[in-house]
């Protein structure tokens, strides 16, 4: 069978295969905010009680007839409890009743726990909804992509100028059966075959997962003649291992290894389907998919005795790993049809649990931060003055490489404590008039989207920082003067109207996410911040991590290499023959007549058949003559070959290999006028294509 048709009935079998999974046909469309209680309504703020969130039920006229908040600003919010994670399809809206007050747009954020909520996106993009034009009229939209979620918050951006914000809400879906593992980090289940070796053609494996960290396996399983496949989590992305049989193929650029997704540490729920047909292979990470081929000269995938999920225990050794565990919860994990976790909930002889594994997904109340301007943003928290000593930890994640994440005057006039980025790199710095300024510098490339930590700690006259709690390579400083801790913490950035000593910013402000904030060794509770009971803050973005990877998907064409900060991406077009903001234009000519037209002569050089497209640019030799120009493509055989005892049961083959594809030869091919290709035979008494007559000479 021609392998590119094959290539075809793989992805229509899979795509099929899919649709089966996920396309279920059932009525998806009830109202579920009407039948809750009023109490599981809740708000940022109310301005009477009479315009409470109880009153904020779709028709409602009881009450002021609907929500309207203290102020009307963007930081205001309405939520729902849905009491359990639901399937949510489509929303509508009102005003409040009878008045003129109504929100032209808004924003939907949702979040399992009430907590590090995710803003609901289309197309990429952080999806604006068209609300109300009076008070009483339902506006109703369908959601292009369905939300499996508890808590649903109404983000109010623009709402009528002759009024406030008010706003009654509705919710239309239906109930969501999953089944869930949480797994702690030290445990696995491992699922036991009937026989000793499961050997298929055919795999699909599909589930969903929430992480709370970087890395981490969610399954493997391996042979003994080499095969494996292995899905994990690394650095954020993930990885899949594959390999066919091959146990001659000692080097890893043999194995198959492909890496989708980023950011996947955010504790938000990721689908995951792998689809395998003999070599071909579907990758999906949430909407973006991966066809490749494995390598190898086998079709099947043979494992032996078990796959494990949640990490590789090490036989004979409880609770020792191969890797580092999964830490989080896995749903509806499904191997080639199986349930994997309903059988390990009613506890079948197939599953094995290694450690401890349970059935409900804890997750730890995170409160995340985001600081939006580069500019205006600032989170201030007070301490403890006075203190002998000095205790600040928290956790950072940015695309920035400058960006001021800690300002503190000390105490008994310590001088000023600044932490910030700079060029990636994270530096403490001390400055007193009267000493030397103390400097500790620490790490590189931090601004790599991934969570760091930072750990300060000073006692007497000596500090030290800590870089993600790693203790073997933390920096230590000794300072003159002892060390009292502030009054104020700066986070992020300064006020703008700080005209003196009391905030100090000489880098740019902050642009990225923090969480974790510990002060004189006491959590600093975010929400009291968000209700405006605890410290101040300036354009944040309170219970959610803004951050997003603008590499992904990479529109740097031709191979060019994308970088980002928080508000673009870059492309470096470096070596790849095009340039461009995403390396879209051909910096080579499309042809050798090209370049006669600019007055080259004969030469090698560069052309690039198609410009802008596909197909890479092709080095040839250009032989420019005054009647014709000769494209001339080189490959690894130019010079003469000795052949020596050739007959017809042995017969000499050789091969020609241009430095070229095939798709750049057609190309150059169909854009001239003629075409030839020379070879050269020199012979002393033997035949060439067997005729009768010998040749005696060159």
């Amino acid at each position: 069978m021609d392998s590119r048709a094959l290539g075809g009935f793989t992805l229509l079998l899979f795509s099929l295969w899919h649709l089966g999974l996920t396309a279920i046909n059932y009525n998806c469309d009830d109202a579920l905010v009407s039948p809750l209680p009023s109490t599981a309504l809740t708000s940022s703020s109310e301005l009477f009680s009479t315009h409470s969130p109880s009153f904020a039920k779709l028709n409602r006229r009881d009450g002021a007839g609907g929500w309207s908040p203290l102020e009307s600003n963007e930081q205001q919010w309405l939520q729902v409890d849905l009491g359990d994670r639901v399937e949510i399809v489509a929303v509508a809206t009102q005003g409040r009743y009878g008045s003129s007050d109504w929100v032209t747009s808004y924003t939907l954020m949702f979040s399992d726990t009430g907590r590090n909520w995710k803003q609901y996106r289309q197309d990429d993009t952080i999806w604006v909804f068209t609300g109300n034009s009076n008070a009483d009229s339902v506006v109703h939209h369908k959601l292009l992509h369905s939300l499996k979620t508890r808590f649903l918050r109404f983000v109010p951006l623009k709402w009528n100028v002759g009024g406030r914000i008010g706003l009654r809400v509705e919710a239309f879906g239906c109930s969501y059966k999953s089944d869930i593992a949480d797994f702690d980090g030290r445990s696995s289940l491992l699922y036991r075959f009937n026989q000793k070796l499961m050997s298929t053609f055919k795999d699909v494996v599909s589930l969903k997962f929430k992480s709370m960290q970087g890395d981490g396996v969610l399954f493997h399983g391996e042979g003994q003649r080499g095969d494996y496949i292995t899905l994990e989590l690394q650095k954020g992305k993930l990885s899949l291992h594959i390999n066919l049989g091959d146990s001659n193929l000692h080097f890893s650029s043999s194995h198959t290894s492909v890496t989708l997704g980023s950011l996947l540490d955010d504790q938000h729920w990721h689908s995951v389907l792998i689809e395998r047909f003999n070599k071909q292979v579907n990758f999906t990470v949430d909407k973006h998919t991966q066809h490749f081929r494995t390598k190898g000269d086998s079709d099947h995938l043979d494992i032996d005795y078990e796959l494990s999920f949640g990490g590789i225990p090490v036989p004979g050794k409880p609770g020792t790993f191969q890797r580092k565990n999964f830490h989080g919860c896995i749903e509806n994990l499904y191997y080639n049809g199986v349930n994997i976790i309903d059988l390990a909930k009613r506890r079948k002889p197939q599953i094995y649990t290694v450690g401890n594994v349970t059935f409900s997904c804890s997750e730890p109340q995170i409160v995340p931060i985001t600081f939006v301007s580069t500019s205006r943003s600032y989170l201030l928290l007070p301490g403890t003055p006075q203190i002998d000593g000095l205790s600040v930890s928290f956790q950072f994640r940015t695309w920035n490489k400058d960006g001021l994440l800690l300002f503190t005057e000390l105490s008994e006039n310590s001088g000023p404590l600044l932490v910030y980025l700079h060029g990636g790199r994270l530096t403490l710095l001390i400055q007193k008039e009267t000493e030397n300024p103390v400097e500790i510098s620490e790490g590189a490339n931090l601004h790599d989207g991934l969570w760091h930590s930072v750990n300060i700690n000073a006692r007497r006259h000596r500090i030290t920082l800590t870089l993600d709690n790693n203790a073997a390579t933390a920096s230590h400083a000794t300072t003159v003067s002892r060390i009292y801790s502030g009054n104020s913490y700066y986070f992020g950035g300064c006020p703008d109207n700080f005209t003196d000593s009391q905030c100090l910013n000489p880098i740019t402000a902050f642009q990225g996410c923090m969480r974790l904030i510990f002060i004189d060794n006491q959590p600093k509770d975010l929400i009291l911040v968000q209700q405006g009971s605890l410290g101040n803050f300036s354009d944040l973005h309170i219970d959610l991590c803004g951050i997003k990877d603008r590499c992904l998907p990479n529109y740097c064409e031709h191979g060019g290499k994308c970088s980002q900060s928080w508000s673009t991406f870059y492309c470096d077009c470096g070596d790849t023959g095009y340039t461009g903001a995403t390396c879209h234009n051909s910096i080579y000519e499309h042809s050798c007549e090209a370049y006669r037209h600019q007055g080259k002569t004969s030469g090698f050089f560069y052309i690039d058949s198609d410009g802008s497209g596909p197909l890479g640019p092709l080095r040839v030799f250009c032989n420019i003559t005054e009647d014709k120009i000769w494209t001339a493509v080189q490959h690894n055989s130019t010079g003469l070959t000795r052949v020596q005892g050739a007959d017809r049961e042995k017969p000499y083959t050789m091969s020609f290999n241009y430095n070229s594809s095939a798709e750049q030869l057609e190309a150059v091919i169909s854009s001239a006028e003629y075409c030839e290709q020379e070879a050269t035979y020199h012979c002393k008494k033997s035949r060439l294509l067997n005729t009768p007559s010998k040749c005696h000479g060159p």
